[in-house]
This record gives C-alpha cells, sequence and structure tokens, in this order.
C-alpha cells in the first residue's frame, strides 16, 4: 500500500514538472546567442588597471611520450571584458561573486533598444522616460526580468578610443572617457518600480563616462543585485522573448569576474 502511495505521489510530481516544463521558456527549442567578448590581447579594461590579460604558455605540443599536450596560465583584473560586477563591488557587506544566487543569473530578459540618442550623444543617460516609452509598445517589464540596454556602442568593441572616448590608459584618461551609461534616478525607478533582478549593457560601466560617483553602481548594487557591463551581440536579441544565462567565474570573495552569458531565443 506504502509503495503504491509513493509510486502515485512521484507520477503526480512528474506530470506536475512536465506542465511546468511545457510552458517555460526555458525547455523549447532556442537559437543560444553568445553575449560574451573572447579574453585576449584586445579585452578592453577600465584605464586605470596596471596589468590586462595575460595568456602564458606553460606547455604546448608533443610529450615525450609521442602525444599532444597543451596547457596554460591566465591572469586577469576582474572588471574587463564581459564581466559581471558583483554588490561588494560597491556596497560594503553586500554579496561577493561566489554568494550571487543562481536565481540572480538566470531568467526572462527584455532588451530596451536607446541607440538612436545614445550614437549622436556620447554621454548619453538612460531616462525613465525611455522605458515608459518602450513599454508603451512592449508592455510592462514584469518582476523578476534581467533588464539589458543597447546603446550600440557594442559596434565599437575593442576599439578603445571609439568604445571609452579616448584612446589613453592610465589614471589621466578617466576625465576624457566619454560613453553613455544609466542615469541614477532611473536605476532607482528600476529597484523600487520594477523589481528587476540585475541590469546589463554594451557599454564599460553601468555609469556614464563622465560620472564621478558611480551612483548607479551604488543604487543598483546595494540592493543586493549585480551587473553586466561589455555585453556583446545586443543587436541579435528581440525586445522580448529571450532567456538569459549569465554564470561568472566562481571567484570567492570577488568584487567581479569574468562573464560567460548567453541568451536563448525562441
Amino acid at each position: 500500500m506504502k509503495q503504491f502511495f509513493f509510486s502515485s505521489i512521484l507520477s503526480l510530481l512528474l506530470i506536475s514538472c512536465h506542465q511546468e516544463c511545457k510552458k517555460s521558456n526555458t525547455c523549447k527549442d532556442m537559437k543560444w546567442i553568445d553575449l560574451s567578448y573572447a579574453y585576449d590581447s584586445t579585452t578592453l579594461y577600465w584605464p586605470n588597471n596596471a596589468k590586462g590579460f595575460e595568456h602564458h604558455t606553460d606547455a604546448d605540443g608533443v610529450t615525450p611520450l609521442g602525444f599532444f599536450y597543451s596547457s596554460y596560465s591566465i591572469c586577469t583584473p576582474e572588471h574587463g571584458g564581459t564581466h559581471l560586477d558583483a554588490p561588494v563591488h560597491f556596497s560594503k557587506g553586500g554579496l561577493a561573486v561566489d554568494e550571487i544566487p543562481m536565481s540572480s543569473l538566470t531568467g526572462d530578459a527584455v532588451v530596451i533598444d536607446i541607440s538612436e540618442k545614445a550614437l549622436k550623444n556620447r554621454d548619453y543617460q538612460v531616462s525613465i522616460a525611455d522605458i515608459e516609452n518602450w513599454e508603451k509598445s512592449n508592455g510592462k517589464i514584469e518582476d523578476n526580468t534581467i533588464l539589458l540596454f543597447r546603446t550600440g556602442y557594442g559596434q565599437f568593441y575593442p576599439d578603445r578610443a571609439k568604445y571609452f572616448g579616448s584612446p589613453k590608459t592610465g589614471v589621466e584618461a578617466i576625465p576624457e572617457l566619454h560613453f553613455p551609461g544609466i542615469a541614477p534616478e532611473t536605476t532607482q525607478w528600476l529597484v523600487s518600480n520594477r523589481k528587476i533582478k540585475a541590469l546589463g549593457l554594451d557599454t564599460p560601466s553601468m555609469d556614464y563616462g563622465q560620472s564621478k560617483d558611480f551612483k548607479t553602481h551604488q543604487i543598483l548594487l546595494g540592493q543586493n543585485k549585480p551587473g553586466f557591463e561589455n555585453v556583446a551581440n545586443l543587436d541579435k536579441l528581440p525586445a522580448r522573448g529571450s532567456y538569459v544565462i549569465a554564470l561568472p567565474m566562481k571567484i570567492g570573495k570577488g568584487s567581479g569576474a569574468p562573464l560567460r552569458i548567453i541568451a536563448g531565443v525562441k
């Protein structure tokens, strides 16, 4: 009798899971889009990073026993290329990279294209009106959505001068940075009114290039929500209907990490 009871419960659970799976975008055939740039000698980092991406050969060739073997060492700052900003990056006591729950890194996503304005003004900051106007045509952004902004600046990567607004590196380059970002008041509105789970965009920073206090970082990360920067191929995603998986290198106590982010499109 017990065996029959548990078998019946298991069958009901399997049927329920199957029904939920059929409703879920993650269970359907999708076209997967890579939203990450490769890490190599062209990878862009914040101008004051002392080092960039390093890739050293430890072994590459045929061994004395006759088989091929290769192995390499890498070195990279946390924040560069397509990467994740963990809450602790700008929030004391915030979650580190290895503490961010998977639920904050996966989910349905929307893409808001503000490239027409941003490409005309390198200092453009995404406004609340931009989002409200998008919602008039595409519907309200649901809670627990990953929100991605397409500025159009991904087309310039990895040309430092065009992407950052200055070809310079070092501390002296920072006052000359000009690229779009998300206005702090917009970020506050989003976390208060739309309960987003993460923000991302195709520029070097969530704050625009001329920011001095990185207020958007402070607001978003202060809510223990991660940010994605230098996201690639946003022009290949629809406004709605994509499912994002954003998995960073799991660096213990990291303030950021290289990010492999992909999106499934129905």
